[in-house]
C-alpha cells in the first residue's frame, strides 16, 4: 500500500512539472532611436510571425503581449534620442512588471538600443535594485561612445551607454538608473570592431566568448556564463541578429562571416538559460522584408524555444 501511495504521489509530481508552462511576457519596440531613416519601423512586430507558435511547441504560453508607445504627454516631445528615451523608460516599467510576475521578458526590438529599456526594467523588477548581468551576442560590440563612432549611429553605442560611458540622459530615462557594472558583462560572438572601440574593449577587459566557443558549448563558454551567474542577481540574454552567419541573415546589411547558425545559437541559448538567474531574452534587428525562405525567422524561433526549454530546466531543478 506505501509503494502504491509513494507511486501515486510521484506520477502527481511528475504530471504537474510536465504540464506546467513557461510564461511569457512580450515586449514590441518599433521605436529605433537613430537620427536617420523612420523613427518606428516594422521589424520587431514582424518577428511575431509563427512566434506563439514556436512558444507553445516549447511548452510555453504568452500570458501579456505589449506594444510599447508613448503616451499623450510624451507625443508633445521633440527630438528622436529624447523620445526614444522616454520609449525605453516605458519598456522598463512593463519589463519590471513581468519580472515581477515571473514571467519570461521577450523583447522584440527594430535594433539594440532597446537594450537599455530590458536592463532598467530588470534592475527594478524587485523590491530592492536589481544587480543585472548581460550576455551580449552580436558580431559587432556596440561599444562606440559619440565621441568614438564612425557611424554617428545610437545602434552602434547603447553597451557604452548602458555602462554609463555616454549619453547619461537617455541611460536614465530608461530606469537604469546606475550603469551596468562591466564586470557584468560578456560579449558573445563579437568579431567586428572599430578601431577605437577595440581599444575601448580591450582597455576596459570585457570578456569575450568566440563563435567556436558557442559552437562547442566549451569549458570557457560555462566558465564565462558561471561567472556572470555567481556576480548578478539577474542575467538578460541580448542578441542582434547579425551575429548569426551571412548565409541565415542574407537580408541584414551589416553581415559578418563566421557566425553561428540559428540551430548552434539557439542550444547555446538553451544551455544560457539552465543556469539560475537568467530571466529574459532580447532579439534585435530583423530584416523581415529580406529574408528569403524565413531563414532568419527560423532561427528566432529557435532561440526563443532555446530559453523557454532552457528555463523549464532550470525551473524544475529549483
Amino acid at each position: 500500500m506505501a509503494a502504491r501511495m509513494l507511486g501515486c504521489l510521484l506520477l502527481a509530481a511528475w504530471s504537474t512539472l510536465a504540464s506546467a508552462e513557461v510564461e511569457v511576457g512580450i515586449l514590441i519596440n518599433p521605436y529605433a532611436g537613430d537620427r536617420a531613416g523612420p523613427a518606428i519601423g516594422d521589424d520587431a512586430a514582424a518577428m511575431m510571425q509563427g512566434t506563439a507558435a514556436a512558444i507553445a511547441a516549447a511548452g510555453g504560453r504568452i500570458a501579456r503581449e505589449d506594444t510599447i508607445a508613448l503616451s499623450a504627454e510624451d507625443e508633445k516631445q521633440y527630438g528622436r534620442w529624447n523620445r526614444f528615451g522616454l520609449a525605453s523608460g516605458h519598456l522598463a516599467d512593463r519589463a519590471a512588471a513581468n519580472y515581477r510576475s515571473e514571467l519570461l521578458n521577450i523583447g522584440l526590438y527594430n535594433n539594440c538600443s532597446s537594450l537599455m529599456g530590458m536592463l532598467g526594467g530588470l534592475r527594478h523588477g524587485s523590491d530592492t535594485p536589481q544587480r543585472v548581468g548581460l550576455v551580449w551576442i552580436d558580431a559587432h560590440g556596440d561599444y562606440n561612445t559619440p565621441e568614438t563612432t564612425l557611424s554617428g549611429m545610437l545602434g552602434g553605442m547603447p553597451v557604452a551607454i548602458a555602462t554609463g560611458d555616454a549619453l547619461t540622459r537617455m541611460r536614465e530615462q530608461a530606469r537604469l538608473d546606475e550603469p551596468l557594472d562591466k564586470s557584468r558583462l560578456v560579449m558573445v560572438g563579437v568579431r567586428d570592431l572599430d578601431k577605437l572601440e577595440a581599444q575601448r574593449v580591450e582597455r576596459d577587459q570585457i570578456p569575450q566568448i568566440s563563435t567556436e566557443d558557442v559552437r562547442e558549448l566549451s569549458d570557457h563558454f560555462h566558465a564565462q556564463i558561471q561567472r556572470l551567474t555567481d556576480v548578478s542577481d539577474v542575467v538578460y540574454v541580448h542578441v542582434d541578429l547579425d551575429v548569426l552567419d551571412p548565409a541565415e541573415v542574407s537580408g541584414h546589411p551589416l553581415t559578418v562571416p563566421n557566425g553561428p547558425t540559428g540551430a548552434e545559437l539557439g542550444e547555446a541559448i538553451r544551455v544560457m538559460f539552465t543556469y539560475p538567474k537568467t530571466r529574459a531574452l532580447g532579439i534585435a534587428s530583423y530584416p523581415h522584408t529580406n529574408d528569403p525562405g524565413q531563414l532568419t525567422l527560423k532561427a528566432v524561433h529557435k532561440m526563443i524555444e532555446g530559453a523557454i526549454n532552457g528555463l523549464a530546466e532550470q525551473r524544475s531543478e529549483d
